[in-house]
């Protein structure tokens, strides 16, 4: 299921769009900027971040645990912003979308699951596709040209990693940390080891899909 974060003081505001988020199938996690970022759950932190801001966003804490998230995974960003601060809205701060307060529940879902078409290439039934390959969030399914493919939940987690970040590259620390999590002990073998696997089921002489990316780590073909 697709995950999305929330970064405000104020949960009590916010409980209409949270129910109506997890009708809509969205796992939902609330946190206050003034969490450290250790403290938040980072084997796999969301697919959107919206940033509750009631001021001008630059250097307010709220923008500032964004940043640090989006330096470990790429997160597509709605900002909720009041009117009067329309003006200082900064885009070069990574916001992907805006919202402004008061909000209409629906409106922000309509504005996340085009950000994550846009973004990750999720269409609104939670479809990913690259060519003949298919992966179904949903369901957990993966399919080459209609054919399912059988994968453990590590290879399923590696591969929706990737195929959600087509053309980013990232290292194998990274990967294990979004994976495997920050707690697992294994090495970044593991990784290698993996990505073995997850290509033996997934390519083939027409079909090559993941790159490896000399003395730095792997990435899901753009094309």
């Amino acid at each position: 299921m697709l995950r999305v974060l929330v970064i405000t003081d104020e949960c009590n505001q916010l409980k209409e769009l949270s129910s109506s988020l997890i009708q809509g199938g969205f796992v939902i996690s609330t946190v206050s900027p003034k969490e450290n970022l250790p403290d938040i759950e980072m084997d796999r932190i969301a697919d959107v971040v919206i940033v509750d801001a009631d001021g001008p966003l630059k250097g307010s804490d709220a923008w500032s645990l964004h940043q640090e998230i989006k330096s470990l995974q790429r997160v597509a960003t709605i900002a909720l912003v009041p009117r009067e601060t329309l003006p200082s809205l900064d885009f070069a701060l990574g916001i992907d979308d805006f919202v402004v307060k008061p909000f209409d529940a629906p409106e922000v879902i309509t504005r996340i699951k085009q950000i994550l078409w846009r973004v990750s290439n999720i269409d609104t039934n939670n479809i990913i596709r690259c060519g003949g390959l298919v992966m179904n969030v949903d369901s957990c399914e993966v399919f080459l040209k209609g054919k399912v493919i059988m994968l453990t939940f590590r290879e399923y987690e590696l591969l929706q990693c990737l195929m959600s970040n087509r053309g980013r590259t990232f290292s194998r620390e990274a990967l294990l940390n979004k994976v495997w999590g920050y707690d697992y002990y294994g090495g970044d073998r593991t990784v290698d080891v993996h990505i073995r696997r997850v290509r033996s089921k997934i390519e083939d002489v027409e079909h090559v899909f993941i790159e490896t990316v000399r003395n730095m780590g792997y990435r899901f073909r753009a094309e």
